[in-house]
C-alpha cells in the first residue's frame, strides 16, 4: 500500500517516538523512507567560526538525517535523505508533491490554546496544506502506538475530502488486516 514514506523531522523527542513507528509501517510495507530536515531559514543560523561561515541548522540536519538513515539501513529499509533550506511546512509539502510520496508521517507537539495559535504548528500546516495522507503521532509517554492496526477510526461528515480519508481508511484497515471504523456511522447506528 506503501511505497514512499516521507519523514520529516528535526531530531526533538517527539520526532524519534513518530520515526519508531514509521520504522514499522516501513518495515511491514518494504517502503522507502524519505528522511528530511528542514534549516528554518526564518531563524538566524549563520554563525562565524574561525572566518568560515558555517550554516548550524544545516550541519545539525545532516546529523539529524544520517542517524535515522542508520537505523533504517540497520533495519533493512531503503532510505533517501535530504537537508534542504526555508520555510519547513512549505518545504515539507513540495518535497512531499514532487517525489511521490504516498504517506507523510510527523509528531504533533501537543500544544494547546494560546501557545499552539501563536507559534504555530508546522504538522497543523502540513495536514492542511499537503495533497497526500498525513498520518500524525502524538508523542505522549502514557501512549503506546503499535502496528500493524487493528482498528481505524475515520471521523467523517459526509463530504468529499471526509470520503476520501474514509476510502485511505478502509485500503490501510485491509492492508493491516484491521477493521475500518466511520465515526458517522457509529453516531446514526440505532
Amino acid at each position: 500500500m506503501y511505497d514512499q514514506l516521507l519523514f520529516p523531522t528535526d531530531g526533538s523527542d517527539g520526532a524519534s517516538v513518530a520515526f519508531d513507528h514509521l520504522l514499522d509501517i516501513a518495515t511491514s510495507h518494504d517502503a522507502t523512507v524519505h528522511v528530511l530536515n528542514v534549516a528554518d531559514t526564518t531563524q538566524h543560523s549563520v554563525t562565524r567560526i574561525q572566518g568560515e561561515v558555517i550554516d548550524v541548522l544545516e550541519e545539525e540536519g545532516e546529523k539529524i538525517v544520517q542517524e535515522a538513515a542508520d537505523r533504517l539501513r540497520d533495519r533493512g529499509v531503503d532510505v533517501v535523505t535530504e537537508v534542504l533550506q526555508g520555510e519547513p511546512y512549505r518545504e515539507i509539502i513540495d518535497y512531499a508533491e514532487t517525489r511521490g510520496v504516498d504517506l507523510v508521517g510527523m509528531p504533533t507537539h501537543g500544544r494547546r490554546g494560546l501557545e499552539r495559535f501563536l507559534l504555530g504548528s508546522t504538522t497543523e500546516r502540513v495536514v492542511r496544506r499537503v495533497d497526500v495522507p498525513v498520518l500524525t503521532i502524538r508523542p505522549d509517554d502514557d501512549v503506546t502506538i503499535t502496528h500493524p492496526y487493528e482498528d481505524v477510526l475515520v471521523p467523517t461528515d459526509g463530504s468529499d475530502c471526509a470520503n476520501q480519508a474514509l476510502a485511505i481508511g478502509v485500503d490501510v484497515a485491509d492492508a493491516e488486516g484491521g477493521r475500518c471504523i466511520s465515526s458517522r456511522s457509529l453516531l446514526f447506528r440505532r
